[in-house]
């Protein structure tokens, strides 16, 4: 039996679909995770991709406003993810062209669209709406640490744009077709364009972070599993913050930490590292015990987007034998992700 769903500021329904994917002028793939997200879990509400200098490629039609208009697109997703969501001003030529192609816009960066005046002009004039999605829940509280009915793993990561969202997003459907009641609950914009529903954590005013956390993953039968996406990462310099709140007010039961093994550094932050795995563990289960001292780490996830066959299962089989834990990329499958599902359905209610 599934729980009730926590609130949301935009549901599914509100949404104009099918979408054209905005990827602006980004050339890091790391950071256009929405325009991929959206491809890979909601391909039937993805017409095309367009931007304006970006050289990523989600392999989805290129196609202008028009066209995709014209192909049944409805809406504008802006797809890649800036540090700070800010919506350059460079952006905003591109957008107002979509608005009077016939496309809303939806975004989830920070910057709320209506604040930009030009956009905001054009929109009124042409009778279209900007939508924003990073946008809290009204009444949130400040969390209570109290425990909860119910199972809850929460995916957690070395760095941002490691797979937590893909991750979750697998479990979650591995269980559903194994007869499992789960919930998949998003905390940032791509999950929520996903899913639907969920709470922008890294939205949310700080002293109620952990409140919403308990809000997104609310008591629940105690055979039932949510399936939390995680945001950032503990060792983090800029956004620790919230996956701390995430892990305090989530109180999982278990985690999964996500890795890229082929990246060197944090992503956009070159004079920081990316830290060993069991430095993720231990740091989880210590910061993690303050609300849940069951809390365990039942495996790890690597994206090996960027590595052959043969060499990623070679990287996962000798990570498994270091950390004896089941290690797997969720999106190659396999037996190695079959694994990481039994460890995770072996956690008792």
């Amino acid at each position: 039996m599934s729980s009730a769903h926590p609130a949301a500021a935009v549901e599914l329904d509100d949404l104009p679909q099918p979408y054209l994917l905005f990827l602006g002028d980004v050339t890091e793939a790391g950071y256009a995770k929405t325009a991929f997200g959206l491809r890979d879990w909601a391909s039937d509400r993805c017409i095309g991709q367009w931007g304006c200098g970006s050289t990523i490629d989600t392999g989805l039609p290129t196609l202008t406003p028009l066209e995709a208009w014209v192909r049944g697109a409805r809406g504008i997703v802006i797809g890649v993810a800036t540090p700070g969501g800010a919506i350059p001003p460079r952006w905003v030529e591109a957008l107002i062209e979509a608005l009077e192609a016939g496309l809303d816009v939806v975004s989830g960066m920070h910057t709320r669209l209506s604040s930009i005046a030009p956009l905001a002009d054009a929109a009124r004039r042409l009778g279209r709406r900007l939508i924003d999605v990073r946008v809290p829940p009204d009444g949130l509280p400040v969390g209570t640490g109290r425990r909860r009915t119910g199972r809850r793993l929460l995916t957690v990561g070395t760095d941002c744009a490691v797979g937590k969202k893909y991750t979750a997003l697998a479990l979650a459907k591995a269980l559903a077709e194994r007869g499992d009641a789960v919930d998949f609950r998003a905390s940032g914009q791509t999950g929520i364009l996903i899913a639907g529903r969920g709470v922008p954590m890294d939205a949310v005013v700080a002293d109620f972070a952990a409140g919403a956390a308990e809000r997104l993953s609310p008591a629940a039968e105690p055979s039932h599993w949510d399936i939390v996406e995680g945001q950032g990462s503990l060792f983090h310099p800029a956004y620790a913050g919230v996956s701390l709140a995430l892990l305090h007010g989530t109180q999982p039961d278990a985690f999964v930490v996500c890795h890229q093994p082929d990246r060197p550094h944090v992503l956009g932050y070159p004079d920081f590292a990316l830290p060993d795995v069991v430095e993720v563990i231990e740091l989880t289960m210590r910061l993690g015990q303050r609300t849940n001292p069951r809390i365990r780490c039942v495996g790890v996830a690597f994206d090996t987007s960027r590595l052959d066959a043969d060499d990623a299962t070679a990287r996962m089989h000798a990570e498994g034998a270091r950390l004896g834990l089941p290690v797997a990329d969720p999106v190659r499958g396999g037996d190695a992700f079959t694994a990481l599902v039994d460890a995770v359905r072996a956690v008792s209610p």
